[in-house]
């Protein structure tokens, strides 16, 4: 399962891929607000720390068809062939997708909450469908599970389209749906940082460490060891 950061704080983004296997970064409309930044400053930024290869997905603005479509050629004139347009799957959407379709755009359906949605947007020629887990999960339904519906149907179906979900409260989510086959999530740096933010971990290091130090003396690694 590919890996993504939700976020545009290029520090973090920084951080985590120091740290661990990213494959690349989502943004929103939201998250680019948050930076307080010119959109294109800041996604500029992170096109050219990930680089060109890394999948990088950046939301339209208009919410009629052939405003989308002119949202997605400036976007991929700003940052590259290898960013996905993020559509809202809403029927103007679903023009939009279409089209872009034709023109080798690569898009990804976003604001999905529904499993109907997802097959619209595969139909429509999305790489990828993106399900709000969480956010569907507070309207009182089972987001890990839609998510596993959109793929069984798209698998039954033959459809060509890959499912990148979002929307985590935590690493269990996450963790169900790497399970379950899906191609990619993306995810807020605080739950990154989860996956492996555990007591146990902390205490088995802490312990090894301990150890060690009462043979060798402490503050000593393997590097200080003696003949």
């Amino acid at each position: 399962m590919k890996l993504l950061i939700d976020d545009a704080n290029i520090d973090e983004i920084r951080r985590l891929y120091d740290l661990y296997p990213i494959d690349g970064v989502t943004t929103n409309p939201s998250i680019l607000a948050k930076s307080g930044r010119q959109p294109y400053d800041v996604l500029k930024e992170i096109r050219e720390f990930i680089g060109e290869e890394a999948d990088l997905h950046v939301q339209v603005i208009a919410k009629d068809a052939e405003g989308m479509i002119e949202d997605a050629h400036r976007i991929v004139k700003e940052l590259g062939q290898n960013t996905y347009v993020k559509i809202p799957c809403i029927p103007e959407g679903f023009k939009a997708m279409k089209a872009l379709k034709k023109e080798g755009i690569r898009t990804t359906g976003t604001a999905i909450y529904t499993a109907m949605q997802a097959y619209l947007a595969a139909k429509s020629g999305a790489s990828y469908a993106a399900p709000y887990v969480n956010r569907i999960d507070n309207m009182g339904y089972n987001g890990v599970g839609v998510a596993k519906e959109i793929q069984d149907i798209f698998e039954i179906h033959g459809l060509d389209c890959g499912i990148l979900a979002a929307s985590f409260k935590n690493s269990q989510q996450v963790l169900e749906l790497c399970e379950y086959g899906i191609e990619a999530a993306t995810v807020a740096p605080s739950v990154i940082d989860g996956f492996v933010n555990n007591v146990a971990i902390t205490a088995a290091v802490d312990a090894f460490v301990k150890d060690f130090e009462g043979l060798t003396g402490e503050g000593k690694t393997m590097k200080d060891c003696d003949q």
